[in-house]
């Protein structure tokens, strides 16, 4: 059967070998965790991760699941490949994708990017993610403070992780060819901070939420004592959001929190 590529699921089948290879190498030691991968679509990535790896998979296109039944038949007879078809997003509602740690390798959709982020943020479960994404997004996680791609998604995957670019792809790389060129980051999170992070999420929206206003204004629609506290930490009141560092809004969170 010939797989075609689906517009709705934002299908681009990454087909150079050499930038799967590079992707594995980039993968970090996960002796002490599981590996899961999203939308292993045709399944060459997939290939190469089970030659090192055992895997789970998730498939939301119905064909590709068929087609990785049938290549990966034998991994999965003896478990080396765990394949399971559905809604990364609907399976990953109240559950982790993984009963113990594990780290996520994919080359995810642009469209679902900024949620699956966000869950690989904060998915207790979930240790951290080498990730092919569009490179427009990739350089809004990697943004440094007061720069035009730096937002609330940079400030949040900041402090709770280490983020870097490992390498860019170009759409030639892809079957079909996107219209923009992609990038592969790694985001290795900060296993040491234990705190449930909805709280900081809140507290970066509140932000981040008028960019134009001063943080100072953004944050005083929620929260008490904003005057005081930025004069105690020498914070200046005419400050806008992007001009912060991740690790003063941390130090603003966790005081307006005690």
């Amino acid at each position: 059967m010939k797989i075609k590529a689906k517009k709705y699921f934002g299908q681009n089948f990454l087909t150079d070998k050499s930038f799967i290879d590079k992707i594995i190498q980039s993968m970090p030691d996960i002796k002490d965790a599981s590996l899961v991968e999203i939308g292993p679509g045709l399944g060459d990535l997939t290939k190469a991760l089970l030659e090192r790896y055992a895997l789970r998979a998730y498939e939301v296109d119905e064909d590709l699941h068929e087609h990785l039944s049938r290549v990966f038949k034998e991994e999965i007879k003896t478990k080396r490949l765990e394949l399971y078809f559905g809604d990364i997003l609907e399976y990953w509602q109240s559950l982790p994708l993984c009963p113990e740690p594990y780290f996520i390798c994919a080359n995810i959709p642009y469209y679902i990017t900024t949620p699956i982020i966000y869950k690989v943020l904060e998915d207790k479960n979930c240790i951290g993610a080498v990730l092919m994404t569009q490179k427009e997004a990739a350089l809004k996680l990697t943004a440094s403070c007061g720069g035009s791609d730096y937002t609330s998604m940079s400030v949040l995957v900041q402090i709770l992780s280490k983020v870097n670019i490992l390498f860019e792809v170009p759409k030639t790389a892809f079957f079909p060819q996107p219209k923009i060129d992609s990038a592969v980051v790694k985001i290795q999170k900060n296993r040491s901070l234990k705190f449930e992070i909805c709280g900081l999420k809140e507290y970066i929206l509140t932000a981040f939420k008028s960019p134009r206003k001063t943080l100072q204004k953004n944050l005083a629609s929620r929260y008490e004592g904003i005057k005081e506290l930025f004069l105690s930490l020498g914070i200046a009141s005419n400050l806008r959001p992007h001009e912060l560092a991740p690790d003063m809004h941390f130090r603003l969170f966790n005081d307006l929190n005690k």
